[in-house]
C-alpha cells in the first residue's frame, strides 16, 4: 500500500547565481566507447517504471525497485528480456540500495519513508525516526562497523518534484549517519546542493559524495571538513565503489546550458519552476557513466550518444560486467566490461 506523499512547496525561494558554461565531452570525457547503445534490457513488469538504484547481492540477484515502491531481482546471468520476481514492497519509493554487513538484508533510501531494513523474506522496518527528520534519503554506504551514511538531499522538495530543488539551487541537502546499535542518527555534513551519490573510501576517513545541481565531485572528510575534487561536465547521481578506491559515477544527462544561463535570474527560474514539466529545462537523452579515482581523476567513460538507455541514476560494477539502473526507464541494463 502506498503511502501519501507530500505536497511541495509552489514558489521556489532561488537567490542569483553566477551563470555557468558546461564544459564539451572531450578528453577524458570523449565518447570513444558507446557500448551503452547495446546495453541488454531486462525489463521491469508490464507497466512498472523507474529502478533508480542496481544492487548484485552476494547470491547473484539483481535488485532494484520502481516507482510505486516495489523491490524486485533478477538472476544476474539471466538472459535479456527476463521479468524479475517481486522482492518486497515499501509502499514509497525506494531509491538508493545496498547491503547491510550481514550481506542477508537490504539497506533501501526511500525517498517518502526514509531508511529502511528489508530482510530476505520482505519484511520491512524503518530505521530512522524523526530526529533529525530525514526528507529525502537517496543514496547510501555502509561500513564495516555498520553505520549507515546516507545522503538527504533536500530539506525543500520530494523525490516528485526534484527539478524545483535544482532550479531553487539552494544548499537544501545533507549527509547523515545511522548508528544501528544505539538507533542515535546524526548529521554529518550540511549546506550541500541536492547531494546524492555516497560511498567511502577503502579505509573510511572519508566520503566520496557528488552534488547533482553543482555537478560537483566531493570529499567529506569524517574527521571534519569538504574538499572540491572536480567539476563535471554532465549531472551525477548514484555513486558506487569498486573496491579499489575507485568508484563509478550515474550521470543522468550531460549538462543542459539554457539550465545555467538562468542562474542569474531568479524571477525566471520561479517562472520556470512553474511551468508544465514539458516546458521547464529538460535533460538530454544521453546515456553516460563515468569511472573516477579517489582523486576525482577519471579513469573510464562510456557512453550511448543515441539514448538507448538513458537518464541513468544507478551503476554497479559485478565482474565483467556493468548493471545500470534509470529513473525513468522500463528496467535494468547490463553492458560487458571487456
Amino acid at each position: 500500500m502506498l503511502i501519501p506523499r507530500p505536497r511541495p512547496p509552489r514558489l521556489i525561494r532561488p537567490v542569483r547565481e553566477p551563470a555557468t558554461v558546461p564544459p564539451a565531452l572531450a578528453g577524458a570525457w570523449a565518447p570513444d566507447d558507446c557500448r551503452l547503445d547495446h546495453a541488454e534490457l531486462l525489463p521491469l513488469p508490464e507497466g512498472a517504471v523507474g529502478p533508480e538504484d542496481v544492487l548484485v547481492d552476494g547470491a547473484g540477484r539483481v535488485i532494484s525497485g520502481d516507482e510505486d515502491g516495489r523491490l524486485w531481482w533478477w538472476p544476474a546471468d539471466a538472459p535479456a528480456g527476463t521479468r524479475p520476481r517481486l522482492l518486497g514492497e515499501t509502499g514509497g519509493r525506494p531509491l538508493g540500495i545496498e547491503l547491510d554487513p550481514s550481506g542477508e538484508a537490504l539497506i533501501v533510501c526511500d525517498a517518502y519513508r526514509g531508511l529502511l531494513r528489508v530482510t530476505p523474506d520482505g519484511a520491512v522496518r524503518e530505521l530512522t525516526g524523526t530526529a533529525p527528520p530525514v526528507h529525502l534519503a537517496n543514496n547510501a554506504t555502509v561500513g564495516r562497523d555498520g553505520t549507515i551514511y546516507f545522503t538527504d538531499s533536500s530539506d525543500r522538495f520530494p523525490v516528485s518534484h526534484w527539478k524545483r530543488d535544482l532550479l531553487e539551487h539552494r544548499p537544501n541537502g545533507r549527509v547523515l549517519a545511522h548508528h544501528p546499535g544505539s538507533g542515535r542518527t546524526e548529521v554529518v555534513a550540511d549546506g550541500l546542493y541536492f547531494p546524492n551519490g555516497i560511498a567511502l573510501t577503502p579505509d573510511e576517513s572519508a566520503l566520496m559524495l557528488v552534488e547533482t545541481s553543482t555537478h560537483r565531485l566531493l570529499r567529506v572528510e569524517l574527521s571534519g571538513g569538504v574538499r572540491i575534487l572536480a567539476d563535471l561536465p554532465a549531472y551525477p547521481d548514484n555513486l558506487a565503489a569498486v573496491g579499489d578506491g575507485t568508484y563509478w559515477i550515474a550521470l543522468p544527462s550531460p549538462r543542459v546550458p539554457i539550465a545555467e544561463r538562468l542562474l542569474p535570474h531568479p524571477r525566471l527560474r520561479q517562472v520556470a519552476a512553474l511551468l508544465p514539466d514539458a516546458m521547464q529545462p529538460q535533460p538530454r537523452r544521453y546515456g553516460l557513466v563515468a569511472l573516477v579515482d579517489g582523486t576525482g581523476a577519471v579513469r573510464r567513460t562510456l557512453h550511448g550518444p543515441t539514448g538507448h538507455y538513458w537518464m541513468i541514476t544507478g551503476v554497479r560494477q559485478h565482474g565483467d560486467q556493468l548493471w545500470l539502473g534509470s529513473l525513468i526507464g522500463p528496467g535494468v541494463a547490463r553492458v560487458p566490461l571487456d
